[in-house]
């Protein structure tokens, strides 16, 4: 396979370059840098795994490589749009307060995995949350639109990560309706429109890798806000704040997401790695008690009567119940004349039971059990992603930030591409991605110059 570089009309009807891959031979007759070369290399890599929705190089823009256009992606095929990004100030929409968003609000670095990269960091003021967004009127019902029945999806993000542990990138509008929010309270009042985003570990593990999804676009288990995560066990490499270009250039690292809706599983990779992880004693975990709320309800809820404990007005549709048929271990704990206590291993849990001897002399399960440990990594989530109707009630896909009901710092760190599928990627495909650039595993991925890349 080969790429060439050609001009069109997008979706829009503005002329803007991207990259065509085609089998045959090259169009070109003049000599190719190394750089180019390298270049065209690790796009097709990407570009042809399979199920692609966007991908965003930051070197492809919607007036050509050597324009200062919007940043434009590169799609399956000439009929999918090529979702510019649009620079967007939160602030701006939702408080309405603050100045007009521009791509100046998007210093670049001019080098990366593919040749550009873009930063974001701590905002000047409240008032200047900048973010890149394709609205949701733009991208509705569109590959990127991963959701309903039966619909899987995989995101790849390239970065250097430098502090915070919020959004990435993603189909994420958090909602500006919460009523824990900072005043002033935003000016515009919408509800939360959730779907899929990679997250920065938030409170499951700061500045590790996580996967966001949601079925209903609002909170969960109850709580006032999402909460289906996966994570990984480990942190993403740190770099400081003012770090000097060598420290920046070894910093480069990828994270990524993997919903899988065959198998009911969320799994966040972190260098191409998913290591397994659970979050042990859940019930007084910050991120994951709401969890263990829910599964405690739902088991409450398989015994006839009102248990005690049980709460009759938690919502049905929000309970954990992930396969707990037949466990994988058990392993006694404990033992005395009337009761004996087990914990049983389940694919996606860990269960203390405690048994009473019954008249017969044989033991029963009790309502006395308690989540012991819940697998964080990969995650059981037994829905379809949320499937807006419309446009009015879906989110935009932002990167660098999204939409919610708070104005601080959210995440700072240099972005060097964001790849998005519509289906379920393998191990092998994610660690393939992720080690585009490096000569060795788990060497620090090679730096492409946008500037040898312009000069073909």
């Amino acid at each position: 396979m080969l790429i060439a570089q050609c001009l069109r009309t997008n979706w829009l009807g503005v002329a803007c370059s991207m990259l065509i891959l085609f089998s045959g031979a090259s169009l070109f007759s003049q000599e190719k840098s190394s750089a180019w070369e390298k270049y065209q290399q690790r796009v097709e890599v990407v570009t042809q795994m399979p199920g692609l929705a966007a991908f965003w190089d930051f070197v492809q823009r919607q007036d050509g490589i050597d324009g200062g256009g919007r940043f434009v992606a590169l799609t399956a095929d000439s009929q999918t749009p090529q979702f510019p990004l649009e620079p967007r100030n939160i602030s701006r929409d939702f408080w309405q307060d603050g100045p007009e968003a521009t791509m100046a609000d998007f210093p670049l670095m001019g080098r990366g995995p593919f040749g550009q990269a873009i930063q974001f960091s701590t905002p000047k003021a409240l008032n200047e949350l900048p973010v890149l967004m394709i609205p949701r009127a733009e991208m509705h019902d569109t590959p990127l639109d991963v959701k309903g029945p039966g619909k899987s999806v995989s995101m790849v993000v390239w970065l250097i990560y430098q502090q915070g542990g919020h959004a990435i990138a993603g189909l994420w509008h958090e909602g500006t309706d919460t009523k824990k929010s900072k005043p002033p309270k935003p000016a515009v009042i919408e509800r939360g429109h959730r779907q899929y985003c990679i997250f920065a570990g938030l409170g499951a593990k700061n500045g590790a890798s996580a996967a966001h999804v949601s079925e209903n676009g609002l909170a969960s288990f109850g709580d006032i806000y999402a909460r289906h995560l996966s994570v990984t066990p480990d942190r993403m490499q740190q770099v400081k704040l003012k770090a000097s270009a060598k420290e920046l250039d070894a910093g480069w690292l990828t994270v990524g997401m993997v919903f899988d809706n065959e198998e009911k599983t969320v799994t966040s990779y972190l260098n191409g790695q998913a290591k397994e992880y659970w979050a042990e004693n859940p019930e007084k975990d910050r991120f994951y008690r709401h969890l263990a709320r829910a599964w405690r309800q739902a088991k409450l809820a398989q015994t006839p009567g009102q248990q005690p404990g049980e709460d009759p007005n938690f919502p049905t549709d929000q309970y954990y119940s992930p396969p707990e048929e037949t466990p994988l271990a058990e392993e006694v704990l404990s033992e005395t004349g009337d009761k004996r206590v087990l914990l049983r291993s389940y694919p996606y849990t860990k269960v203390q039971m405690t048994q009473v001897r019954t008249t017969s002399g044989k033991f029963k399960d009790s309502n006395n059990f308690q989540l012991k440990a819940v697998k964080a990594n990969p995650y059981w989530f037994g829905h379809d992603l949320y499937s807006a109707p419309s446009p009015e009630e879906g989110s935009p896909f932002t990167i660098g930030r999204v939409i919610h009901s708070n104005r601080h710092p959210t995440l700072s760190a240099w972005i060097g591409g964001v790849a998005v599928y519509a289906e379920a990627l393998t191990s092998e495909q994610m660690k393939t991605l992720s080690n585009l650039g490096k000569k060795s595993d788990p060497e620090a991925i090679g730096i492409l110059h946008l500037k040898a890349i312009q000069e073909k």
